[in-house]
C-alpha cells in the first residue's frame, strides 16, 4: 500500500525551544509568535453575543440578511466600494477555513484546471489549501512573473494586502486587471484592511466585482477571532455557486456570532482605537529589538515587524531574542522558503507584557 498524505507539523508547534527559552525568564514568555488579537471586543459586540435567542434554530448558511447588509454597509463606508448584499456577498465561519477549503471547490467548478497562485512569502494556508484538494500549489513573487501555463492552469490567484507576514500594501487594481486578462479568479484576502497605515483602508472591489472575491474577517478588526466570522463579497456568479456548495458542506456561522457581528460592523470607533493601539505597540517593539542590535521598518500595513535576521540565521535570532526579551517570535520559514532569513514578531501582546520585554533589555 502506498503511503498517503501525512500532514506536516503545524508550524507555531515547533516554537517549543524557543518558548521553553523565554519561560526561563522572570515573568515568562512575551510571545508574539501568533497574530491572535489580546484586546477585548467591544462590550456591545459582547452583550449581542450573550443573547441566546438566535441559538435554538440552525442559522443561515450565507448569513443573515442583517449581516449581509451590515457588510456591505462596512465595505462601503470603509473601504468605497459598493456590493449587492442579496447577491454578492455572503458569510463563512471564519476565514482560515474558507482559504482551506475553497480550492477543492473550485476544483469541482472547473475540472481542467488544477493550479492555485499564491505569494512566494504568504501565510501558509494559500499553499495547504491546495495541498489539501490535491493541487499543484505554485507560488509566485509578482504576478507578471507567472508563466503562461502556470496562468492557463489556475484555479485562482491568491492576493494579501495588507499582507501577512510583510505589511506590504499591493496594487489590487492591478491584480484585478492581471486576473481579468488571464481569466483567473483573483481572491483577496484583506483581512487586515483597516490596519493600513502609509493609506486609508482599500479592497480589490473598487475595481468592480467580475473576476474577483475580496475575503474579510472580523478576527484583527474587531478582536473577535475566538468567535468565527468572516464574510467574501464579489463576482454574483462565484459569489452563488461558492454558497451554495457551501450549504451543502454544512459551513454555517453560529447564529449568536451573526448577531453580534452586526453590531462589530456598524461600529468604527472601536477599530480606529484598535489601530492606534498597535501601530504604537509596533513603535516600542521596534525599540526593543534596536536596544538587542536588530533594525526593523515599521510596516505599511497589519501589525507584524518583519526583519532580517543576522547572517540569515532566523532560528538564531528567535533564540537570542527568547534569551535577551523573553519574545517569541515566527522564523520567515513558516512563511515560504524565500524568507527562511526573516523573523515576524505579532504585535499583539498586551502593553505591560511588551514593557516587560522593554525593562530586560534596558528601557525604562
Amino acid at each position: 500500500m502506498s503511503a498517503g498524505f501525512v500532514p506536516p507539523p503545524y508550524p507555531y508547534e515547533r516554537l517549543g525551544e524557543i518558548k521553553a527559552i523565554a519561560d526561563k525568564l522572570d515573568g515568562g514568555a512575551v510571545d508574539l509568535s501568533i497574530g491572535t488579537p489580546c484586546d477585548p471586543p467591544p462590550p456591545a459586540v459582547i452583550a449581542a453575543l450573550a443573547d441566546a435567542s438566535k441559538a435554538q434554530g440552525y442559522p443561515p448558511s450565507i448569513g443573515t440578511p442583517a449581516l449581509r447588509q451590515a457588510a456591505a454597509r462596512w465595505i462601503f463606508r470603509r473601504l468605497g466600494a459598493e456590493v449587492d448584499a442579496d447577491t454578492e456577498l455572503a458569510a463563512c465561519v471564519g476565514t482560515k477555513e474558507f482559504v482551506a477549503s475553497t480550492p477543492q471547490y473550485l476544483k469541482l467548478r472547473t475540472p481542467d484546471r488544477d493550479t492555485v497562485l499564491y505569494p512566494a512569502i504568504s501565510y501558509p494556508t494559500y499553499e495547504m489549501g491546495a495541498t489539501l484538494a490535491g493541487l499543484r500549489a505554485v507560488p509566485y513573487r509578482e504576478l507578471a512573473d507567472i508563466s503562461a501555463e502556470d496562468a492557463g492552469r489556475a484555479l485562482c490567484v491568491w492576493v494579501n494586502s495588507p499582507s501577512n507576514p510583510t505589511g506590504e500594501l499591493l496594487d489590487l487594481a492591478a491584480a484585478a486587471a492581471w486576473g481579468r486578462q488571464h481569466d483567473v479568479p483573483v481572491l483577496s484576502d484583506e483581512c487586515y484592511a483597516e490596519f493600513s497605515y502609509a493609506t486609508g483602508p482599500t479592497t480589490i472591489l473598487r475595481t468592480g466585482t467580475q473576476g474577483v472575491l475580496a475575503l474579510h474577517s472580523l478576527s484583527k478588526r474587531d478582536n473577535f477571532a475566538g468567535a468565527r466570522i468572516g464574510f467574501y463579497a464579489g463576482d454574483a456568479e462565484l459569489v452563488h455557486y461558492l454558497r451554495e456548495v457551501r450549504k451543502h458542506a454544512g459551513l454555517m456561522p453560529p447564529g449568536p456570532v451573526q448577531q453580534a457581528a452586526v453590531v462589530a460592523l456598524d461600529d468604527d470607533v472601536h477599530v480606529d482605537a484598535q489601530r492606534d493601539r498597535y501601530w504604537r505597540r509596533m513603535q516600542r517593539l521596534r525599540d526593543v529589538l534596536a536596544a538587542v542590535g536588530l533594525a526593523c521598518e515599521l510596516p505599511a500595513g497589519a501589525f507584524y515587524l518583519w526583519l532580517v535576521a543576522p547572517d540569515g540565521d532566523a532560528w538564531g535570532c528567535a533564540r537570542m531574542l527568547a534569551e535577551r526579551a523573553g519574545i517569541v517570535g515566527s522564523p520567515g520559514e513558516f512563511y515560504g522558503t524565500v524568507s527562511a532569513g526573516n523573523l515576524r514578531l505579532a504585535a499583539v501582546a498586551p502593553d505591560e507584557r511588551i514593557e516587560l520585554a522593554a525593562r530586560r533589555v534596558g528601557l525604562s
